[in-house]
């Protein structure tokens, strides 16, 4: 009999130690299942964040590529021949050179 107490002793915890025992995993457990929540929900806020970001430069790129689409169709109307002849003739005066002051050279 003295030999299963003292077996008893070495292997088992006393009842008085095992309410502290298992207080103090049941809050390691808490803190850790609180931590691992927390990390999920910063994660998953941060994700969205980022989401909400790049939607936000893709409709900046859309505009800046319809900008772009302007500018090359304008660049294009205010290099015209048929524009710039316009204003060379209506602004500075000019004309067309006669046969005779066409030098060519060689």
């Amino acid at each position: 009999m003295a030999d299963s107490k003292a077996l008893r002793g070495r292997f088992f915890f006393d009842a008085q130690e095992l309410p502290s025992w298992k207080w103090s995993s049941l809050i390691v457990a808490f803190l850790f299942l609180l931590g691992a929540t927390l990390i999920y929900i910063w994660s998953h806020v941060h994700f969205m964040e980022l989401k909400y970001n790049i939607a936000q430069e893709l409709s900046r790129q859309e505009k800046l590529l319809e900008e772009n689409r302007k500018l090359k169709v304008e660049i294009a109307t205010l290099r015209s021949p048929q524009r710039l002849e316009a204003i060379g003739k209506a602004r500075l005066g000019m004309q067309f050179p006669e046969r005779d002051q066409v030098l060519f050279l060689k």
